[in-house]
């Protein structure tokens, strides 16, 4: 009865209530409950947002302290102690121990407003317009954001042309052999291309909504010389693949790059709280006073946990090696399952980095049926990709072994009852 109840007053919009219709209660790390106590783990993890699993203690008992210590819950963009503690600790573990040298910008609560605040800024910084992103792309549903992301069912929902980008093949996109910045770079040196010179190149190392494509250690290095060589900011969205997703706490790590802007939000709290972030050249700070605002772009409760989260996971490069190790494991039995699915004829294949990864089926009509099967065995994991055709593994980084090989299990059954 309650799920009708949600069927008739929620607008016809949503979406994860449709593959999970069930009402959940509470959750703790990699686990969740629905009201009667019936249990799942969480290969979802709020589409990315909850990293450090639901309601870590230690983070948990920060906002708590907090909240019972009479601090200042909404500021906009005044100066607070628990800014002031956020800042330290993003210069203390994440800035310094990289060389990396950035002014932070809170633009607002959400990842698109990272995306909308970056993308701005470098037509400010620049004096131009265009903004360069690549197929199966996703960087938010606002306006600014929507003209950068792939998805044509995004973008026809928008009701109107979105304009201020142009789409290049990403890395893989044309297939094997085929190094896609062939092309950006002869567009970039033929004045007939079509192909106005672009404020900022605008990318993903790891494609989430898109379909776990990976940008390669190669592909990216050779992409920063290409901004360098032409003048061209890079800006990086890391919004799903940062903090920690793959095995470094920014993605672009991997690759050894260093962009000019980067968006940080989904799991920069650390407890699922909204909050987002853009880092800047400190040269490329060219902002006059409220050009970009937003009303919530001071909610300390999002600061006091994601200082809380810094301080627990990244004060060395224990979580981080045990992020990469977790991820070999999924990396393994995804690989198990693609073999496992091709003897049948289906084509499958597995790709990601860290534990940003992907089991790709071929199309969209088995891995619902997969993860149709899993939910109802005791697993919530989604899909992503062009056709819906990825099984997307985006579990708790903190989730334990046990856990791990008990979801793990949990799929192989499923895929096994399907294929069957």
């Amino acid at each position: 009865m309650e799920t009708e109840y949600f069927e008739n007053i929620e607008s016809n919009v949503r979406t994860y209530s449709r593959s999970f219709p069930v009402v959940f209660e509470k959750a703790e790390g990699a686990r969740i409950w629905q009201k009667d106590g019936t249990e799942y783990l969480d290969f979802l993890a709020g589409a990315g947002t909850l990293n450090y699993g639901h309601s870590d203690p230690d983070l948990k008992k920060a906002l708590l302290d907090y909240i019972e210590s009479g601090g200042i819950v909404h500021a906009l963009d005044m100066w607070t102690q628990a800014k002031h503690d956020f800042y330290k600790a993003v210069e203390k573990y994440l800035l310094e121990p990289r060389g990396m040298d950035y002014k932070i910008q809170l633009p607002g609560p959400t990842g698109t407003n990272a995306v909308e605040a970056a993308l701005r800024l470098a037509r400010r910084a620049t004096g131009r317009h265009n903004i360069i992103t690549f197929t199966n792309g996703f960087h938010g549903v606002t306006m600014g954001a929507l003209a950068t992301t792939g998805n044509s069912r995004f973008r026809k929902a928008a009701e109107i042309p979105t304009l201020g980008a142009q789409f290049m093949p990403y890395d893989g996109y044309m297939g094997e052999g085929v190094d896609t910045l062939d092309y950006l770079e002869k567009t970039l040196n033929d004045s007939s291309s079509g192909i106005d010179k672009p404020a900022a190149v605008f990318f993903e190392t790891v494609q989430g909504e898109g379909g776990i494509n990976v940008a390669s250690i190669a592909w990216m290095q050779r992409l920063e010389k290409i901004c360098k060589a032409h003048d061209i900011l890079m800006i990086v969205d890391d919004i799903q693949a940062g903090c920690g997703r793959t095995g470094k706490f920014f993605s672009f790590e991997h690759a050894g790059i260093m962009p000019d802007i980067i968006t940080n939000s989904k799991s920069l709290s650390g407890y699922g709280l909204p909050f987002a972030m853009v880092l800047m050249r400190r040269d490329l700070d060219v902002w006059k006073k409220g050009e970009y605002n937003g009303t919530f772009r001071g909610f300390s409760f999002a600061m006091v946990t994601a200082t809380a989260a810094l301080r627990k996971f990244w004060s060395d490069d224990t979580f981080e090696k045990e992020v990469q190790r977790k991820g070999e494991v999924v990396k393994e039995r995804y690989q198990r399952l693609a073999r496992m699915i091709s003897e049948t004829g289906h084509p499958a294949s597995e790709r990601g980095r860290g534990l940003m990864r992907g089991l790709d089926v071929s199309t969209g009509d088995m891995a619902d049926k997969i993860t149709g099967k899993a939910f109802e065995k005791g697993l919530i994991i989604e899909t992503c990709g062009h056709d819906g055709n990825v099984i997307k593994c985006l579990c708790s980084l903190t989730i334990t072994d046990d856990e791990l090989g008990k979801a793990l299990d949990i799929l192989e059954e499923s895929v096994r009852e399907v294929i069957s």
